[in-house]
């Protein structure tokens, strides 16, 4: 057995099966197979069960993966120990955005960040923040910023959520809109017009949730016409006239400066909001995590 057989069968089980584990490290999958047979003649049990299209670990299978996962991770750590010692910081970091975060926070400081550490491969997870969240409790990755705090009370024991920057949300109609020429409007007109909704589990939802909650009203209240997957969907619905829609201003700010669109206030409801730069307070970070919440923390708070 050897870390490199151990690095094919997670990405077999992440991936549920041979072909895309191979494609993702780039390996043909009878090499991948082949791994993946040493290793189960090593341990003297199956590690991995073929049901129809999807490889599914077995009992020893998901016991190993937990191993080889910390063992991985403790190579990473190493190397980047190593380098960072040595004052070249390299190596791969994966980090997690929600929805925003990874289309317009991450983005603007990833030029510098990565002139300041050239041998730092950087890539970036998208998801809603539940998706975030779950990925760094179950360890795919170490940290990521998200809009919105966890809400189980097991979950806020086991992440770190610190705030990183805040976000004013507001109303956006199109320039062509009866209320374009509007400063704000009232509670009750907003619950009478169809309305573009996230999906569930989307920090941008969950904040206008607590707002209308203020006033005994729900997400459901809301006269939903369409519900899209991500801020660039709710913007384009709303320019093409599917509905109005709340959206951070920091999506919205280059249509707004262009004219295409308006953004409004509601009557008394509360739309500021934080993005959280979020971590397994579990677990100890790695140098290269370290290094990259430090810097964006100084280029965001600054």
């Amino acid at each position: 057995m050897d870390l490199w057989q151990l690095r094919v069968f997670v990405n077999v089980v992440e991936q549920k099966s041979f072909s895309k584990a191979g494609e993702v490290i780039f390996l043909s999958q009878p090499t991948v197979s082949s791994h993946i047979k040493e290793l189960e003649e090593h341990f003297r049990c199956r590690l991995i069960d073929r049901l129809g299209k999807e490889a599914i670990p077995t009992k020893a299978g998901e016991m190993l993966y937990g191993y080889a996962k910390e063992l991985l991770y403790l190579k990473a750590n190493a190397e980047a120990g190593i380098s960072l010692f040595l004052e070249d910081a390299k190596g791969d970091l994966t980090i997690g955005g929600s929805s925003i975060p990874s289309t317009y926070i991450i983005p603007k400081i990833i030029g510098s960040f990565t002139k300041e550490y050239p041998n730092i491969s950087l890539s970036v997870m998208t998801g809603d923040t539940s998706e975030i969240t779950d990925a760094i409790l179950n360890g795919k990755i170490e940290a990521g910023v998200v809009g919105a705090k966890v809400k189980s009370v097991e979950d806020r024991a086991t992440l770190n959520q610190e705030m990183l920057i805040d976000d004013e949300m507001r109303l956006i109609v199109p320039s062509s809109h009866r209320w374009a020429d509007k400063e704000s409007i009232d509670i009750k007109s907003l619950l009478k017009e169809p309305f573009i909704g996230r999906e569930r589990g989307s920090g941008t939802w969950d904040s206008i949730s607590k707002s209308l909650s203020k006033f005994n009203h729900t997400c459901e209240s809301l006269n939903i016409s369409v519900r899209l997957g991500s801020n660039a969907s709710v913007m384009q619905g709303v320019l093409n006239g599917a509905g109005v829609s709340i959206i951070s201003t920091i999506a919205v700010q280059d249509y707004i400066d262009s004219g295409r669109l308006k953004a409004l206030s509601v009557d008394g409801l509360e739309l500021k909001r934080n993005f959280f730069i979020t971590t397994n307070s579990k677990r100890t970070l790695s140098p290269l995590a370290k290094i990259f919440i430090d810097f964006i923390k100084t280029a965001l708070q600054s």
